[in-house]
Protein backbone atom coordinates (compact mmCIF):
# COMPACT_ATOMS: atom_id res chain seq x y z
CA UNK A 1 0.00 0.00 0.00
CA UNK A 2 1.44 3.56 -1.03
CA UNK A 3 2.91 5.70 1.94
CA UNK A 4 0.09 8.51 2.30
CA UNK A 5 2.78 10.13 4.47
CA UNK A 6 5.52 12.75 3.16
CA UNK A 7 8.98 12.52 4.55
CA UNK A 8 11.35 14.69 5.67
CA UNK A 9 12.66 17.11 2.19
CA UNK A 10 16.01 16.12 3.54
CA UNK A 11 15.27 12.26 3.58
CA UNK A 12 13.58 12.07 0.10
CA UNK A 13 14.11 9.39 -1.84
CA UNK A 14 13.68 9.07 -5.68
CA UNK A 15 13.78 5.32 -4.86
CA UNK A 16 14.52 4.99 -9.00
CA UNK A 17 17.35 3.35 -10.77
CA UNK A 18 20.58 5.70 -11.27
CA UNK A 19 19.70 7.22 -14.96
CA UNK A 20 15.91 6.36 -15.07
CA UNK A 21 13.34 9.06 -15.31
CA UNK A 22 11.12 9.63 -11.80
CA UNK A 23 7.48 9.56 -13.00
CA UNK A 24 5.18 12.63 -10.75
CA UNK A 25 1.50 12.33 -10.72
CA UNK A 26 -0.24 15.41 -9.62
CA UNK A 27 -3.78 14.99 -8.49
CA UNK A 28 -6.98 16.82 -8.26
CA UNK A 29 -6.33 18.10 -4.53
CA UNK A 30 -2.69 19.21 -5.84
CA UNK A 31 -1.08 16.25 -3.96
CA UNK A 32 1.81 15.33 -5.78
CA UNK A 33 3.01 11.29 -6.19
CA UNK A 34 6.06 9.75 -6.57
CA UNK A 35 5.90 6.55 -8.19
CA UNK A 36 8.85 5.70 -8.08
CA UNK A 37 9.15 5.37 -4.01
CA UNK A 38 5.19 5.02 -3.96
CA UNK A 39 4.72 8.47 -1.65
CA UNK A 40 3.26 11.64 -1.65
CA UNK A 41 5.94 14.29 -2.09
CA UNK A 42 6.14 18.03 -1.50
CA UNK A 43 7.26 21.11 -4.00
CA UNK A 44 10.19 21.19 -1.32
CA UNK A 45 10.97 17.25 -2.21
CA UNK A 46 11.20 18.17 -5.72
CA UNK A 47 13.08 20.76 -5.17
CA UNK A 48 15.96 18.87 -3.48
CA UNK A 49 15.68 16.27 -6.07
CA UNK A 50 16.33 18.75 -8.59
CA UNK A 51 19.69 19.76 -6.79
CA UNK A 52 20.34 16.37 -6.36
CA UNK A 53 20.06 16.09 -10.30
CA UNK A 54 17.01 13.38 -10.17
CA UNK A 55 15.54 13.34 -13.18
CA UNK A 56 11.94 13.35 -13.10
CA UNK A 57 8.00 14.33 -15.19
CA UNK A 58 5.61 15.22 -13.73
CA UNK A 59 1.93 14.28 -15.37
CA UNK A 60 -1.51 15.46 -14.10
CA UNK A 61 -3.16 12.29 -12.80
CA UNK A 62 -6.32 13.45 -14.94
CA UNK A 63 -5.34 13.99 -18.14
CA UNK A 64 -1.73 12.69 -18.37
CA UNK A 65 -0.60 16.11 -19.25
CA UNK A 66 2.87 16.89 -19.13
CA UNK A 67 2.96 19.42 -16.51
CA UNK A 68 6.60 19.75 -15.57
CA UNK A 69 7.14 23.15 -16.79
CA UNK A 70 4.37 24.79 -14.26
CA UNK A 71 5.64 22.66 -11.88
CA UNK A 72 9.52 23.49 -11.89
CA UNK A 73 7.58 27.33 -12.52
CA UNK A 74 5.74 26.85 -8.92
CA UNK A 75 8.67 25.70 -7.27
CA UNK A 76 10.93 28.92 -8.70
CA UNK A 77 7.77 31.01 -7.08
CA UNK A 78 7.94 29.61 -3.94
CA UNK A 79 11.98 29.91 -3.93
CA UNK A 80 10.95 33.59 -4.46
CA UNK A 81 8.17 34.41 -2.48
CA UNK A 82 10.17 33.07 0.63
CA UNK A 83 12.89 35.65 0.69
CA UNK A 84 15.65 33.07 -1.86
CA UNK A 85 15.76 36.03 -4.51
CA UNK A 86 17.61 34.66 -7.13
CA UNK A 87 15.97 36.51 -10.02
CA UNK A 88 16.10 40.60 -10.52
CA UNK A 89 12.71 42.78 -10.98
CA UNK A 90 14.31 44.09 -14.43
CA UNK A 91 15.33 40.86 -15.33
CA UNK A 92 12.36 39.16 -14.76
CA UNK A 93 10.41 42.09 -17.36
CA UNK A 94 12.42 41.57 -19.94
CA UNK A 95 11.79 37.91 -20.17
CA UNK A 96 7.71 39.14 -19.54
CA UNK A 97 8.31 41.66 -22.33
CA UNK A 98 9.73 38.70 -24.90
CA UNK A 99 6.96 36.82 -24.91
CA UNK A 100 5.47 37.45 -28.10
CA UNK A 101 8.44 38.82 -29.23
CA UNK A 102 9.88 37.88 -32.50
CA UNK A 103 13.14 36.60 -31.04
CA UNK A 104 10.88 34.66 -28.39
CA UNK A 105 11.77 31.36 -29.86
CA UNK A 106 15.05 32.20 -29.52
CA UNK A 107 15.75 33.19 -26.12
CA UNK A 108 15.48 30.38 -24.10
CA UNK A 109 18.19 28.70 -26.12
CA UNK A 110 20.56 31.64 -24.96
CA UNK A 111 19.66 31.63 -21.94
CA UNK A 112 20.25 27.78 -21.54
CA UNK A 113 23.74 28.13 -23.11
CA UNK A 114 24.23 30.86 -20.92
CA UNK A 115 23.90 29.10 -17.36
CA UNK A 116 25.73 25.97 -19.50
CA UNK A 117 28.31 28.05 -19.52
CA UNK A 118 28.11 29.61 -16.48
CA UNK A 119 28.05 26.26 -14.42
CA UNK A 120 30.74 24.60 -16.36
CA UNK A 121 32.86 26.97 -15.83
CA UNK A 122 32.00 27.70 -11.89
CA UNK A 123 32.31 23.43 -11.52
CA UNK A 124 35.92 23.83 -13.04
CA UNK A 125 36.94 26.38 -10.87
CA UNK A 126 36.00 24.79 -8.34
CA UNK A 127 38.58 21.96 -9.62
CA UNK A 128 41.36 24.22 -10.01
CA UNK A 129 41.13 25.32 -6.89
CA UNK A 130 40.98 22.31 -4.71
CA UNK A 131 43.76 21.01 -6.97
CA UNK A 132 45.71 24.03 -5.45
CA UNK A 133 44.23 23.58 -1.63
CA UNK A 134 42.55 26.70 -1.63
CA UNK A 135 38.36 26.75 -1.27
CA UNK A 136 37.04 29.77 -3.91
CA UNK A 137 34.58 32.18 -2.26
CA UNK A 138 31.76 33.97 -3.62
CA UNK A 139 34.10 36.92 -4.33
CA UNK A 140 35.95 34.61 -7.13
CA UNK A 141 33.14 34.46 -9.07
CA UNK A 142 32.53 38.08 -9.40
CA UNK A 143 34.16 39.08 -12.25
CA UNK A 144 32.86 35.94 -14.73
CA UNK A 145 29.41 36.99 -12.84
CA UNK A 146 30.06 40.58 -14.68
CA UNK A 147 31.16 39.06 -17.99
CA UNK A 148 27.97 36.91 -18.24
CA UNK A 149 25.98 39.96 -17.29
CA UNK A 150 27.23 42.06 -19.76
CA UNK A 151 26.75 39.64 -22.44
CA UNK A 152 23.69 39.47 -21.31
CA UNK A 153 22.79 43.35 -21.61
CA UNK A 154 24.00 43.50 -25.08
CA UNK A 155 21.96 40.58 -25.80
CA UNK A 156 18.66 42.31 -24.67
CA UNK A 157 19.61 45.63 -26.47
CA UNK A 158 19.78 44.11 -29.49
CA UNK A 159 16.52 41.81 -29.28
CA UNK A 160 14.26 44.28 -28.08
CA UNK A 161 16.54 48.10 -27.98
CA UNK A 162 13.43 49.86 -27.27
CA UNK A 163 12.07 48.05 -24.43
CA UNK A 164 15.20 47.71 -23.03
CA UNK A 165 16.24 49.75 -20.15
CA UNK A 166 19.22 49.47 -17.53
CA UNK A 167 18.16 48.04 -13.88
CA UNK A 168 18.66 51.06 -11.36
CA UNK A 169 20.61 49.94 -8.29
CA UNK A 170 18.31 49.89 -5.70
CA UNK A 171 20.98 49.09 -2.97
CA UNK A 172 24.72 50.07 -2.80
CA UNK A 173 26.75 46.88 -3.79
CA UNK A 174 28.48 44.67 -1.52
CA UNK A 175 31.90 45.08 -0.01
CA UNK A 176 34.09 43.12 -2.29
CA UNK A 177 35.80 40.41 -0.90
CA UNK A 178 39.80 40.23 -0.14
CA UNK A 179 41.36 38.85 -3.29
CA UNK A 180 42.76 35.46 -3.39
CA UNK A 181 46.07 34.08 -3.10
CA UNK A 182 48.01 34.66 -6.28
CA UNK A 183 47.75 31.18 -7.23
CA UNK A 184 44.19 30.61 -7.12
CA UNK A 185 43.93 34.05 -9.32
CA UNK A 186 45.74 32.56 -11.57
CA UNK A 187 43.67 29.42 -12.01
CA UNK A 188 40.34 31.60 -12.03
CA UNK A 189 41.87 34.27 -14.92
CA UNK A 190 42.36 31.06 -16.87
CA UNK A 191 38.96 29.80 -16.34
CA UNK A 192 37.28 33.43 -16.89
CA UNK A 193 39.64 33.42 -19.99
CA UNK A 194 37.75 30.19 -21.61
CA UNK A 195 34.74 31.55 -20.33
CA UNK A 196 35.24 34.45 -22.27
CA UNK A 197 35.96 33.15 -25.38
CA UNK A 198 32.64 30.76 -25.30
CA UNK A 199 30.65 34.03 -24.33
CA UNK A 200 32.35 35.64 -27.29
CA UNK A 201 31.05 32.92 -29.88
CA UNK A 202 27.54 32.63 -28.07
CA UNK A 203 27.37 36.90 -28.85
CA UNK A 204 28.82 35.80 -32.31
CA UNK A 205 25.80 33.88 -32.81
CA UNK A 206 23.11 36.18 -31.33
CA UNK A 207 24.81 39.26 -33.82
CA UNK A 208 24.06 36.98 -36.80
CA UNK A 209 20.59 36.33 -35.85
CA UNK A 210 19.85 39.69 -34.57
CA UNK A 211 21.16 40.80 -38.19
CA UNK A 212 18.48 38.68 -40.39
CA UNK A 213 15.53 40.07 -38.39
Amino acid sequence: MADTQSSPPGSAQSSATPGERVVIKKYANRRLYNTASSSYVTLEHLAEMVKRNVDFVVYDAKTNEDITRSVLTQIIFEEESQGQSLLPIQFLRQLIGFYGNSMQAFLPSYLELSLASFTEQQERMRKQFSALGHTPGVGVFDEQVRQNLALFDRAMKMFSPFAYAPAKAEEPPPKAEPPPPAAAAAASDEALVALRKQMEDMQAQIEKLAGKR
